[in-house]
């Protein structure tokens, strides 16, 4: 793909991305608005947290397997049995999973969230046997977005998930004074299965899938390596799911609303790092995995280093100014209708916590697709495995009893900078991905600490008694240190965007 076209593909990507995350963004608000942070909203957090981990999880392992695999099938024969093959199974497979959720959902609740009372019980239950559905045409969805953005069709993928993320706001709104709750169970059946709707649509027209069962294939060896891809994947991958359904889980334990909270805060960093991080990845996968297959190793080390330098850029200032307007911006976001002053309180003191592992989250996800590209996906287990159910159990075990919601989130941000190590350790001497131009961390590192020194000192003294206001106030002056901080520590991506705000008119 030509670099003007892969550029022009991740800006649009971007653009529809944006939209449907702010849609998906306005769902938690409007939960917000309608529960606050009481027993209610963790009920409505709960039911959906079943679906979308399976989504998240078991299709983005499936997605990401078949795509590594797939690249590398020798005929178009074999590529049209291979696709028969994932469709067959992951079909069966999560149907099969679906009608266990419908039939058994009040025991499956009662397994993973054993810390609610009987009534916030029945209430999850009748919820989750509501949006369980869903989860089959949740996971199909994602594997048909493999299959379109193989054939360098991404724009559909990322509308189909922009169309199921406003229609799940939507009728949750509408139906809410009929139905009560249960119109947020009602709007994420009706969400899901309107986007997969548009991904067969998409599927059909580019004759891209024959929608036919298959069992076996004559080269049973892809089928067998593809397991062998995405078992680890589904333990290694996903480690970011497992910290959110670990959060609802131990949440469920202590205190009513704190599952919201963790929830709406975790939801306040998700924005800016899903934002940043799903177009580049969903764009440069397919690419790294060709070059994986044609042994282009010189050319993933360039792109491994310019991605972590990009992703240092981008996601550490914007961690700065959440950090220091947190409270501005939950006020902003959520403290409506039913979410109250106190609310927004716990809130904020939960998103700074979280947000000092946003860079450590994202590189996480980044790094993690260079192994799998190169098939060597035993290492991003390994330090999923130690990272969630490790470092990150056992410090919620030690703190939670005293520090409740927040020792969760402060136990998710150490286990993640964990792993962030573990993993680049194991890119330099397992992968030997190499960055070259070492000498630039300590520059950002100077910028950085400067950057927050400096916003500390005028969020403290600059302070107006409105969080609309306050909020951008202190995000113009702090656009302004960003400028000027990077100027003066000679950061090569701040120099190049104050030459070209010169020579604009």
């Amino acid at each position: 793909m030509p670099k003007k076209s892969l550029l022009k593909i991740i800006g649009v990507v971007t653009i529809v991305n944006i939209i449907s995350r702010l849609f998906g963004f306005l769902r938690e608000a409007v939960i917000g608005y309608h529960f606050g942070t009481s027993a209610l909203a963790d009920s409505v957090i709960l039911a959906y947290t079943i679906p979308t981990f399976v989504y998240l999880v078991v299709g983005g392992a499936i997605t990401t397997a078949f795509i590594s695999i797939y690249k590398k099938v020798g005929s178009i024969k074999e590529q049209e049995q291979f696709k028969e093959l994932v469709f067959t199974y992951t079909t069966m497979g999560i149907a099969a999973l679906s009608l266990f959720f419908i039939l058994f959902s009040h025991e499956v609740t009662g397994v993973l969230f054993s810390g609610l009372t009987d009534e916030e019980s029945e209430k999850t239950a009748l919820l989750l046997a509501i949006m369980a559905p869903s989860t089959l045409f949740l996971v199909m969805s994602m594997w048909f977005s493999g299959l379109l953005n193989i054939q360098d069709r991404f724009f559909g993928p990322a509308f189909s998930t922009l169309v199921n993320n406003a229609g799940f706001v939507l009728l949750a709104v509408l139906l809410y004074p009929f139905m009560g709750e249960e119109a947020y169970g009602w709007g994420a059946l009706l969400g899901s299965i309107a986007m997969i709707m548009l991904l067969v649509r998409d599927l059909r027209r580019d004759r891209l899938l024959s929608f036919r069962f298959r069992w076996t294939m004559e080269n049973g060896e892809y089928a067998k390596r593809m397991i062998k891809v995405g078992l680890p994947i589904l333990l290694g991958g996903a480690t970011l799911q497992f910290y959110f359904l670990l959060h609802r889980v131990f949440a469920s334990q202590v205190e009513d609303g704190a599952v919201a909270a963790l929830n709406y805060a975790s939801k306040l960093v998700q924005l800016p790092q899903v934002i940043l991080m799903t177009a580049v990845t969903t764009v440069i996968y397919p690419t790294l995995a060709a070059k994986a297959a044609n042994g282009q190793f010189e050319e993933i080390s360039v792109m491994y280093d310019k991605g972590l330098r990009l992703l240092l850029m981008a996601i550490i200032p914007v961690s700065i100014f959440i950090f220091f307007y947190a409270r501005d911006l939950v006020e902003l976001v959520f403290e409506y209708g039913s979410f109250t002053a106190e609310s927004t309180a716990v809130t904020a003191r939960l998103l700074q916590l979280f947000v000092i592992g946003m860079f450590a989250h994202a590189a996480n996800v980044y790094v993690t697709r260079f192994f799998y590209a190169m098939e060597k996906s035993l290492y991003p287990v390994v330090s999923g495995v130690l990272s969630v159910f490790g470092v990150n159990v056992a410090l919620v075990a030690l703190w939670i009893e005293k520090g409740g919601a927040d020792a969760i989130a402060l136990a998710t941000t150490i286990s993640a900078y964990f792993q962030l190590f573990f993993l680049l350790l194991a890119s330099r001497f397992v992968l030997k991905l190499t960055r070259k131009n070492t000498p630039y961390l300590t520059k950002y590192g100077l910028f950085f600490v400067l950057l927050a020194i400096a916003s500390y000192g005028v969020s403290s003294v600059i302070h107006i008694h409105m969080a609309l206001l306050n909020a951008a106030a202190g995000f113009a002056i702090f656009m302004l240190l960003v400028l000027v901080i990077g100027k003066m520590c000679r950061i090569a991506e701040i120099e190049q965007i104050i030459k070209k705000l010169r020579k604009s008119p």
